[in-house]
């Protein structure tokens, strides 16, 4: 590889000749050489929609000359648009509080708007990546106010939208096995019958919940610090700079970001990235909870309870022949416990608060934004490979309410409970349904024992 010499605050560095990056991003790579993990598309996207609003802020206070700030405008929209992903090159495991990814975002943008000024990669004195670039901004508040921006927008463009269609699909199932009675169970044993359609219905209102958390703590994303700068005092700032570059963002991005109530508790602090992925571990622990229920019912095909049929999309074993696994209903599981795990990395790193700055923002943001992309991907998967094409053994549902013990308990007003125990023991041991154990029970009227063993009396 071809190298040129660049120069930082500590001296010469060797920097790949073709790369827009420079010095302080080349010694984070060679720093850095932790996990190959990058901060993703929609934190770069991020951080261009921010130079870019910076620039035009700054330009519109009379801080930074138009020429020098057009150039910069320019190529940070062409970092928001993902030309330049690949010069990204900052392990998510780097500096405390992002200064290498902040620095990186900077240089590229620097190097580009040199050259579009006639200048060379690595000659700052046309563009500067500090002076200029990164002018009236901090590692401190850009990194922050990315977080909130690009959390925000995949909340809203990826995550809700998957987990809203997911929840049609419970609703459509809830009605297409509305007319299917089945046994309802607790504690894995015999429970009173229950509607196949109601059972759909609670998954469905469960994520409804879900989607009202997210959607309650997003709204926390929409407070960004920008012009907070290195602690909140807005140091070398415009004094209208701040509310200009929130305006800018909003409007580059179509959201309503907002300046935060207090801006030092904004850069204390990182409690909207918490706060969201709390919410994103509540809607993993539920998926658990609804993809483990899938698993059960769908359990067989002739050994299990096989309630349930499940779409094949693959063969589930390397030596058992015809063999087919809920496959799609574990991948949910791993992302799900994935998305608990990431949580209580963040939970973790959300207590690297110290007096004015959270120095563990990178890895923040990696997990957070892991966690909606997988979430996200994870529901679209469920929905369209598995959750629309179940299918149930209504005969096998009827056959399993017939047999569940528990249909006992429909005799309790007639019979009292120790009575109806009785019965339900004698069927247990006899091998018999209820029906026909309530039936030799003396002084029982027929009809009316047949009008109480009805399941669809009790759903």
């Amino acid at each position: 590889m071809e190298m040129r010499t660049s120069r930082d605050t500590l001296g010469d560095v060797q920097v790949p000749r073709d790369a827009y990056y420079d010095a302080q991003t080349q010694r984070a790579v060679e720093n850095f050489p932790i996990s190959g993990l990058r901060l993703p598309r929609a934190f770069i996207r991020a951080q261009g929609i921010i130079k870019a609003s910076a620039a035009c802020a700054n330009m519109a206070v009379g801080q930074l000359p138009r020429e020098i700030g057009e150039a910069i405008l320019q190529a940070a929209e062409e970092v928001a648009e993902g030309k330049w992903d690949d010069q990204f090159v900052v392990d998510a495991f780097q500096a405390g509080a992002g200064t290498s990814q902040n620095m990186n975002a900077n240089e590229v943008i620097a190097n580009l708007a040199n050259e579009r000024l006639g200048g060379k990669k690595g000659d700052f004195r046309r563009v500067h990546p500090n002076d200029h670039v990164n002018m009236a901004q901090s590692t401190n508040d850009t990194i922050h106010v990315a977080i909130n921006v690009s959390a925000y927008t995949e909340l809203q463009e990826r995550l809700l939208p998957a987990l809203s269609q997911l929840i049609a699909s419970f609703r459509k199932k809830q009605q297409e096995f509305h007319g299917i009675v089945k046994s309802g169970r607790t504690h894995l044993q015999d429970a009173v019958p229950i509607r196949l359609g109601q059972e759909f219905g609670g998954y469905a209102q469960t994520l409804v919940h879900c989607e009202q958390s997210i959607r309650r703590a997003s709204e926390a994303l929409l407070e960004i610090g920008i012009g907070g700068n290195a602690v909140g005092t807005g140091i070398n700032a415009h004094p209208a700079y701040a509310q200009r570059a929130v305006e800018e963002i909003a409007r580059r991005t179509g959201y309503p970001f907002r300046q935060p109530a207090d801006r030092f508790a904004f850069m204390q602090n990182t409690y909207a990235a918490i706060e969201n992925s709390h919410a994103l571990k509540e809607l993993a622990i539920h998926l658990i909870k609804i993809t483990s229920d899938l698993r059960l019912l769908s359990s067989g095909p002739r050994t299990g309870l096989a309630e349930l049929r499940l779409p094949a999309v693959q063969p589930g074993s390397s030596i058992m022949p015809g063999k087919v696994n809920p496959v799609m209903l574990e991948m949910v599981y791993m992302v799900a416990c994935q998305v608990i795990g990431n949580d209580a990395a963040i939970t973790a790193a959300g207590m690297g608060s110290q007096l004015e700055i959270n120095v563990m923002m990178p890895v923040i943001a990696f997990n957070l934004l892991f966690s909606i992309g997988i979430l996200a991907q994870a529901m679209r998967v469920l929905r369209e490979r598995c959750i629309e094409g179940i299918t149930a053994d209504e005969q096998r549902c009827r056959y399993y309410v017939e047999q569940s013990l528990a249909l006992a308990t429909s005799l309790n007003p007639l019979l009292g409970y120790e009575k109806a125990a009785e019965i339900a023991k004698q069927a247990y041991r006899e091998g018999t349904t209820i029906r026909e154990a309530a039936a030799r029970v003396g002084g029982v009227d027929a009809e009316q024992l047949a009008q109480l063993l009805d399941p669809l009396r009790h759903v």
